[in-house]
């Protein structure tokens, strides 16, 4: 097994005195792990880190074997690290994403996605110029592991138009209409998660509410659910900085 791609780093867990597992997104070959030797040396310890990009080269003798993985820094982010609210978006994308893709399974679009938001992190002035995006990929992200919304028509009245709320049971959109007398059990459907464009901080913190409903039902259970740690982190330091 040989493969040599550039991957967003995901995740690093120490092993061993010195070496480190590490789990890196390429495009086309899914989420690969690979040991990489001196991986916590203070050489290394800044090209690992979560949501760096790096060409990596992974060699094992098998396909079941850990493959070695030798990096070479593409694109640091660590800036981003310093800043609260960069780094709380950072430490939550990548722990999504490697908790719930599985290994060597192509995400293309999910990899663009990523992509997309982390530039958007680094572009932004403000965390509002990011936040709508993140939202999108966590909605993307349900999408790809076959737990997508139906937000193209309302389920009771069948209407494309006045969309408003998402049933939290059936993840399908509802009207204004449809909704008369049920409002508090529905979530609201921000309106920047259909059309587009740029959005203000209710409807992101909506769109946050929304996505996590069905984050927490259908993708971050059991094993994966302490990601979620970092997704209330972020929640919070969100709140706190529109407070």
């Amino acid at each position: 097994m040989h493969l040599r791609a550039e991957a967003i780093v995901l995740a690093v867990r120490a092993h061993g005195e010195h070496g480190a597992v590490v789990r890196g997104f390429t495009r086309d070959d899914g989420v690969q792990p690979g040991y990489v030797r001196g991986g916590r040396s203070r050489r290394l310890r800044p090209v690992l880190q979560p949501a760096n990009t790096v060409l990596g080269d992974w060699r094992a003798r098998t396909g079941e074997q850990l493959a070695a993985l030798t990096v070479e820094l593409v694109t640091s982010r660590a800036p981003l690290h310093a800043e609260p609210l960069a780094a709380g978006a950072l430490e939550w994308l990548t722990a999504l994403t490697a908790a719930a893709l599985p290994e060597a399974q192509p995400y293309p679009r999910l990899h663009d996605g990523l992509t997309g938001v982390l530039a958007a992190i680094e572009a932004a002035t403000a965390a509002r110029d990011w936040a709508g995006s993140l939202v999108r990929y966590e909605l993307l992200l349900l999408a790809e592991m076959g737990f997508g919304l139906d937000l193209d028509r309302c389920v009771v009245t069948g209407a494309a138009d006045g969309l408003a709320f998402v049933s939290p049971k059936s993840g399908g959109a509802v009207s204004q209409a449809g909704a008369q007398g049920y409002e508090a059990r529905l979530l609201a459907l921000p309106p920047f998660l259909r059309a587009g464009g740029a959005t203000d901080w209710p409807a992101i913190f909506d769109g946050l509410a929304l996505t996590g409903h069905f984050l927490t039902r259908d993708i971050l259970v059991d094993r994966r659910a302490p990601a979620l740690a970092a997704r209330e982190r972020l929640v919070e330091r969100l709140h706190r900085a529109v407070a």
